[in-house]
Formats: C-alpha cells, structure tokens, sequence
C-alpha cells in the first residue's frame, strides 16, 4: 500500500495478508485528508485501530507531531513496526494492546482520531459506544473519522463535518464540542 500525501508520498508501507484486513483505500484516504485540510502540522493523531497503518502513516507523512497506533494482531504488529524504520518515522509509535483498553487509561489527548475497527466489529451498536469512550482522551474541537457499513447519525455534542460512501463503506468526519453544556459525555 502506498502512502497518498505529504513527506512520504508514494512511499510504500507493508500490509501482511490478515482475513480481517482491509485497508482504507488510496481514494477514500485522498478525500479524507482532503477534509482535514492535508497538512497536519502540530497535529497528536490516535489510529485506535491501526491494521495497515494506512491512516496514521499518512498523518505522520502529512505533518502530525505525533500518532499513536494502535493494534493487537502480532503480524500486523510486525509490519508496522517495520514500516516505521524504514520510513524513520520517529514521531510514530505502536501500542502492542487493545482499543479499548487504551481508551480507558488515563494519557494524552488527540486532534484526530481514525476509527476503523475490524469489518465485523464496527457495525452501528459499536460505534456510539466507542464515541462514548473517547472524550477524555479528545482535545477541544478534535475531529474524529469514521468507517463502517453504515453512516451513524452524530447528536450533541458531536456534529457532524462530512460524510461519503464507497460501495459498501460509509465513512464520515466528525467534530466533538467539549463547551456542549448538556453534560452529556459524548454518547450519540
């Protein structure tokens, strides 16, 4: 897979043959950085479900000062760790453990974070409680992507900023408002 944009455009990132691989494609990618206006600089990016790395080594070529990948699977593992050598991307580092896990702990917050779990795991019941998770470890405004079958309609305090579809994928961009007065904590 080649990265799309930024410093290590057309540069190549390994991707092991896994059933429950599937990355985001070069268009798909193009349109998303697109939205978030392709540089990133300064950026702290989380790719909570890192698989290829598709994502967040396109954050890293786009400028993020920092992105947290994100996986369990001990190949894919490998393979990113591998394509984080080869492309010195030392601002880059891989969290060998699980999303959710993560989300809890106490740690940084993030400008963007890619949400792209499994194909099977991010079905519309998944998704609101993965939102749900994360606004501790969001900074004011963070812009969160979304991929899975369907489009989730987003509800205060999150808003929605894009939304598209190829074939069977949904993807979508949205903004989370720490002011929301509600005291809602980020379910949708």
């Amino acid at each position: 897979m080649r990265i799309v944009g930024g410093r290590w455009r057309s540069r190549l990132i390994d991707v092991p043959a896994r059933p429950h691989l599937r990355p985001t494609p070069d268009r798909v990618r193009e349109t998303l950085f697109n939205w978030l206006g392709q540089r990133l600089d300064g950026c702290a990016c989380l790719d909570l479900y890192a698989g290829s790395g598709a994502l967040g080594f396109e954050a890293a070529s786009r400028g993020a000062a920092r992105v947290v990948m994100v996986e369990t699977d001990r190949a894919v593992l490998a393979a990113l760790r591998h394509s984080r050598e080869r492309l010195q991307a030392e601002q880059v580092e891989i969290v060998a453990g699980d999303a959710l896990e993560y989300l809890v702990r106490p740690g940084e917050r993030f400008d963007v974070v890619f949400l792209d779990p499994p194909f099977r795991q991010n079905a519309l019941p998944a998704l609101p409680a993965l939102l749900a998770k994360l606004p501790p470890r969001l900074q004011p405004g963070a812009r969160v992507y979304l991929e899975g079958a369907d489009a989730l309609q987003a509800a205060a305090p999150w808003s929605e900023l894009k939304r598209a579809r190829a074939g069977q994928v949904s993807y979508q961009l949205l903004q989370w408002s720490a002011h929301d007065q509600s005291g809602v904590s980020g379910d949708v």
